[in-house]
Order: C-alpha cells, then sequence, then structure tokens
C-alpha cells in the first residue's frame, strides 16, 4: 500500500474522479436546463376539467397543465374532502387557464379530489394574442366584415392580418420612427444655437422649413396607419369561454390560432420548431412573460463584443509592459498584487464604480462639453451599454492580463535576444516574435472573459440594463450605433421573469428556455474564440519551435 501511494497513483485516481465528476456535474446541469426549457416550446394539450368543489358547486376549467406536485393532507384538513385517511399527500395540477378579461390571474392550483371529469375535446382552440396572453375555449363564429363566415376562411384571414400587422411595424419603427428623431435632433439644434448665441434668421428659417417638411410626411404615414389599423381590426371571431360566456377577440389581437389536441407528432414538431423560432426573433410582450428575446440577444451579443474590442488591448498592453519593461521592483510588484486582488472584487462594486466614475462623472462631463442642449436630460450622463462594456471590460480586465503574462513566460529568452541579435528592435521583435507566439495564451484570456462577461448581471443593472428597451442600440439613423442607449440582457431577463413575475412557479418553464438560450450563446462565443485560438497555435506552431 505504502508503495502505492508513493507511486503517485492515488493522486492520478483521485484526479480523474474529480474531473469525471465535474464533467457529470455539467452534462447533468444541461439536460436539465434543456429538458425543461425545451418543454416550454412544445405544443401541450389543452384539457377540459369538471369540478365538484366541497360545497358542492361544480364548475368547468380549460386551459393547459404546467405543473404536478403533492400536498400533506394535514394541509388540506380545513377542507371538506372526501379522502382515504390512509392518503397522506394529495396531488395537485397547475393549469393555465388564460382568458385574462375573465379571471384574474393566468394560473391556478386545482385538486385532483375534485375533478370529476377529465378530457381533451378536439375543437378546443389556443388562441395566442398580442395582449391579455392566451384564450382557451371553443369557436363561435368567425366574422368578416360584418358577416359571417366558414372556419375554412380562418388561415386566409391570419395571413391576411399578419401583412398588415407587418406594415403597421414597419410603419411605425422605420419611417414614423426616423421621422421622430430627426425632428428630435432639429428641436436640439435649434436650442445648441440658441445657447451659443448663433440663432440667426437663415438658420431659424431652414429649420423651420425642415421641420414643416417632416411634419407633413408625418401626416401622410399617419393616415396611411390609420388606415391600416381600420383593415386590420374589422374582423373578430366570437369564443366561448370555459364559464360560458361568448368573448368578441379582434383579429388585430391574434397572433396565432391552435387547435393541440387535433395535432399529429409532425405537426407538433413542426409548432415545436416555429415556436423557438418566433422566441428567438420576436420582440418581449406582457412584460416579458409572453412573446420573444430578441432585444435581449441582440444587447447581450452587443455588449460583450464591444467589453471584448475594449478588454483585448488593454489587458495585452498591461501584460507587455508588466513582463517586457517593467522592472523586477517594488512597483511591479504591487502591480501584480493589485490585478490579483482586482479578480477578487465582488462584481456588484464594479457596477457601483462604472455608475459613480463613468455614468456620473465622465459621463455628466461629457454633456456639459459636448450637448449642452439635451440638459437637463443627461446623453451620456446616464447608464447606457457603452458604459456597460467599459465596466464589465475592467471587470474582466485581470483575467486577460494573466492569461496574456503567462504566455509571454513561456515564450524562451533566447528567441527575444536571438531577433535582436540580427538587428530587430524591440518593438519588432514584440510585433512579429512574440505577440504571434503568445496569441493563443491571448485568446484564452480572452474566452475567459468572455465567458465571465456574458453572465454577469449586477453590474448591468447598475449601469445600464433595463426591463424593456424601446429602441435597440443598432437602427437605421446616424450614427447608427447608439452607444447611449440602455438595453436589455438576457441574464436580467431571466431575473425578470422568474422573481418579478406575478406567478413565479408558472414562469419557471420561460426561465429555463431563456437560460438555455443564454448558454448557447456563451458556447457559441466560446467555441467561435477557441476555433480562431487553434487556427493561431497552429500558425505560429513552426515559429514556436
Amino acid at each position: 500500500m505504502n508503495k502505492w501511494f508513493k507511486s503517485g497513483s492515488p493522486w492520478i485516481w483521485l484526479s480523474a474522479g474529480g474531473v469525471s465528476l465535474s464533467l457529470i456535474s455539467v452534462i447533468g446541469l444541461l439536460w436539465l436546463i434543456a429538458s425543461r426549457g425545451l418543454s416550454y416550446f412544445w405544443p401541450a394539450e389543452v384539457y377540459q376539467f369538471e369540478l365538484l368543489d366541497q360545497k358542492g358547486k361544480a364548475s368547468t376549467v380549460i386551459g393547459e397543465i404546467y405543473d404536478r406536485e403533492s400536498i400533506p393532507s394535514k394541509q388540506l384538513s380545513h377542507l371538506e374532502l372526501n379522502l382515504d385517511p390512509k392518503q397522506e399527500t394529495v396531488e395537485r395540477l397547475l393549469v393555465k387557464t388564460g382568458n385574462r378579461e375573465l379571471v384574474s390571474l393566468d394560473f391556478r392550483w386545482i385538486l385532483v379530489p375534485e375533478i370529476t371529469k377529465q378530457s381533451t375535446p378536439e375543437k378546443l382552440v389556443v388562441i395566442e394574442r398580442r395582449t391579455n396572453g392566451n384564450f382557451y375555449g371553443y369557436i363561435e363564429e368567425v366574422i368578416l366584415d360584418g358577416k359571417v363566415v366558414s372556419l375554412e376562411q380562418m388561415p386566409v384571414l391570419l395571413e391576411r392580418v399578419l401583412e398588415f400587422q407587418e406594415e403597421i411595424e414597419a410603419l411605425q419603427k422605420v419611417d414614423i420612427g426616423a421621422i421622430n428623431y430627426q425632428l428630435e435632433r432639429l428641436r436640439l439644434r435649434e436650442r445648441k444655437y440658441k445657447l451659443s448665441g448663433d440663432y440667426t434668421a437663415q438658420k431659424e428659417q431652414d429649420i423651420s422649413l425642415k421641420v414643416a417638411q417632416l411634419e407633413a410626411e408625418y401626416q401622410t404615414l399617419e393616415k396611411s396607419l390609420l388606415l391600416l389599423r381600420e383593415k386590420v381590426s374589422r374582423d373578430e371571431i366570437k369564443m366561448k369561454a370555459m364559464d360560458g360566456q361568448i368573448v368578441s377577440i379582434n383579429f388585430a389581437d391574434i397572433l396565432k390560432v391552435s387547435t393541440n389536441n387535433q395535432m399529429n407528432l409532425f405537426d407538433k414538431l413542426g409548432m415545436f420548431f416555429s415556436q423557438i423560432a418566433s422566441f428567438i426573433v420576436d420582440d418581449p410582450r406582457e412584460a416579458n412573460t409572453e412573446g420573444g428575446v430578441f432585444p435581449a440577444i441582440f444587447g447581450t451579443v452587443l455588449m460583450v463584443l464591444l467589453m471584448t474590442v475594449i478588454v483585448s488591448p488593454m489587458g495585452v498592453i498591461a501584460a507587455i509592459y508588466l513582463h517586457e519593461y517593467a522592472g523586477n521592483n517594488a512597483l511591479t510588484k504591487l502591480l501584480r498584487i493589485a490585478v490579483i486582488n482586482l479578480a477578487g472584487v465582488p462584481s456588484i462594486v464594479y457596477g457601483v464604480f462604472g455608475l459613480g466614475f463613468f455614468v456620473y462623472m465622465v459621463g455628466g462631463s461629457l454633456d456639459q462639453i459636448f450637448y449642452p442642449e439635451t440638459l437637463p436630460s443627461p446623453t451620456f450622463g446616464t447608464p447606457g451599454v457603452m458604459w456597460s462594456a467599459i465596466t464589465l471590460a475592467i471587470l474582466t480586465l485581470p483575467v486577460v492580463i494573466v492569461s496574456t503574462e503567462e504566455g509571454l513566460s513561456r515564450i524562451p529568452s533566447a528567441m527575444r535576444h536571438g531577433s535582436l541579435a540580427l538587428g530587430a528592435t524591440k518593438v519588432e521583435t514584440l510585433w512579429r516574435i512574440i505577440l504571434p507566439i503568445a496569441s493563443p495564451a491571448i485568446m484564452t484570456g480572452i474566452i475567459l472573459a468572455i465567458a465571465r462577461a456574458a453572465g454577469e448581471v449586477a453590474p448591468l443593472m447598475l449601469v445600464g440594463v433595463v426591463k424593456m428597451a424601446p429602441n435597440l442600440p443598432l437602427d437605421g439613423n446616424f450614427p447608427f450605433l447608439h452607444l447611449d442607449r440602455k438595453f436589455m440582457h438576457l441574464g436580467f431577463h431571466i431575473y425578470d421573469v422568474g422573481f418579478q413575475s406575478p406567478n413565479v412557479e408558472a414562469a419557471r418553464p420561460l426561465v429555463y428556455a431563456t437560460a438555455l438560450l443564454l448558454v448557447t450563446i456563451i458556447v457559441a462565443l466560446n467555441m467561435t474564440a477557441v476555433s480562431i485560438r487553434n487556427k493561431l497555435r497552429e500558425k505560429y506552431r513552426m515559429l514556436e519551435h
């Protein structure tokens, strides 16, 4: 046994066991997130429950089963349920009932002992709406231009409404949005001239002429918008709810009509992938509890890319100075200790620093110098995507510095001396010999920085991220990339849906779906960086040897 310990085999087995446990844990975590997240998009069956409560009152509930759980029978002792005395637990179902105009909440718990009949009628319909969530019930009538038509015309109506809605969104976001942006710019330009004392009659006339032209264009577009809204709102569908009420739903509010109970496997697969695509490309609705997460995806990727562009040169230059130029003195040791300590500072502290220094001090100064016409409304003196990227760049800077310095330390000194002996300057040696060989180590630091920055949420809550961002940081208005705007982030979206939604338990599948998407984006960014690192390693392998 003593010889076996001295051979080092126990440590090899211990290391292998630790790696195996870590791998199993990661795979298990990913499987949990994927299974729970993807189930959110699978078209579930719609049930009709006939209930009889302890008072003998009958009722009907229609909806989708979201969750099941067992509760101790003792907690239901105040209810007059006919339970077996030996029965220790009672099962209850979390059912999504929708129909917000008829009930106060989207979800309700149903005790299984109160269910007298459970069925899945084929004629049950799920209507996904732009507001008020889903509606569950039976189709009574489809009305086109005030006349009742057959149900076979519904796909044509939905297609027409979708085309109208796309035209309306294009008018609102692109055409009318561009006019509003230009009008605001003209207003700020006029105020800037007045503040500087350079507001002449000619400039006033030019601005008034442009404003008049834009307002005329706005009136024309507004008429087109009203005409489209009138066309899209003239048709409706009458639905019979679970309590027998007849509810009229305008086609302008309808996104999709589906009969889940009539679908076969291939129909469900098609709808499954369609809902995943909609989740990725659509905007959120209903306080982030419905719709897609495209603005959050865009904000996350843009912020990470900006952070990478900022932190990479800063970290590489700092590492080159510490390793190639700084002497081995007390100041250098102090700098290295500071870098190591920065890596252990809680991320929320960076958020407070970014808010106080970058937003209020630097951004406020920029507003005073370059944007006085917008004050007291700040331009850069308020949280935005630029300050978020810089704050995360400072947060991940130690990772890039340490990784780059380790890569530089692995390069033999003989390579530096040989390059200098052949007549190259130190800058040429760094640029043509040292940095190419150290590039895989630099990419490793960037990969670690991306992985950490993409998942950070706490500092972003102080320096730029918001629950809902009306406009993306990138659009068709000059200067196209608006670094002063606030943005949405997948990590904050998970927090908001999971802890701030009206029904946290019911929102759990959406949390898993968003978490799966965030993990996928992080993996995609890391795999891209890894592939670049491998290509650099192969490219400079001969130079290293």
